[in-house]
């Protein structure tokens, strides 16, 4: 099967909360379940580079190259071939209406357009230099932002660590206004990522994701690095069958 979508995604700075698992379950897409690591349920801030976009191998010209930044939690679908480890998100932030508007509409992802900036600062990083990475989007006449200094050269993940369970995540899952759920796979080398000195994290977390998060979206994470990111690939999305009558989606609109 061909790739819907194919890019490159760099440096992903990931800030890694702790939360309330009641917090999530309203969301968690119909069939799945919330994914944990040692027991703990974790939402991610996640700012990265979407670069060098084709849709079915075409370039739509002026949305190669972009930002974004997403909140997203993580969870897990029992195929026949096993737990099918993927994320669901809370809001995805892009700059481009287009993007956001097809993302909507067609697949009932939670994107919303903002004016967004970024700052990359990573010549040197790959051989232990210190890097930078911030990624900022307009909100409520303001700007908001998530930045990380990085240090030292960048390191696969630990089988096992809390690094592993953050970015080893195949399959992306979205609740559908019918009540259903679709499941996309994206696929992807494993990456190296970088311990981090410094954070940043300025947000009006109630007003763009609800006041539900602002307990553990304005404390220190539980954890925070940046990933090196890779080429991706994103294949169609499936149906996927459940038994029994669909209930009402969940509406993470409400959240904005």
């Amino acid at each position: 099967m061909r790739p819907f979508l194919t890019a490159t995604w760099r440096y992903l700075a990931m800030l890694n909360y702790e939360v309330d698992p009641e917090v999530l379950k309203p969301l968690v897409p119909r069939g799945t379940e919330l994914d944990t690591w040692q027991g703990k349920t974790f939402a991610s801030m996640v700012g990265f580079r979407f670069l060098d976009t084709k849709v079915k191998g075409l370039v739509v010209p002026f949305h190669q190259n972009f930002d974004e930044v997403n909140l997203r939690y993580y969870v897990r679908f029992r195929g026949p071939e096993g737990w099918r480890r993927g994320v669901a998100f809370v809001r995805e932030l892009v700059p481009r209406r287009a993007i956001a508007t097809v993302a909507r509409v067609v697949y009932n992802e939670p994107y919303l357009a903002l004016p967004m900036r970024h700052s990359v600062r990573m010549d040197d990083a790959e051989k232990g230099a210190p890097g930078q990475v911030e990624y900022a989007w307009k909100f409520g006449g303001r700007w908001h932002s998530l930045s990380a200094r990085t240090r030292g050269a960048p390191a696969s993940s630990t089988e096992g660590s809390q690094e592993e369970f953050i970015t080893e995540h195949y399959w992306g899952y979205t609740p559908q206004r019918d009540g259903g759920c679709a499941e996309y796979r994206v696929e992807h080398p494993r990456w190296s990522v970088w311990q981090v000195d410094d954070i940043g994290f300025d947000c009006d977390v109630a007003g763009l994701y609800g006041e539900r998060f602002a307990p553990f979206l304005r404390g220190t994470p539980a954890s925070a690095f940046v990933a090196d990111g890779s080429t991706v690939s994103v294949y169609p999305g499936t149906r996927l069958v459940l038994d029994g009558r669909a209930p009402t989606t969940p509406d993470v609109s409400s959240a904005a």
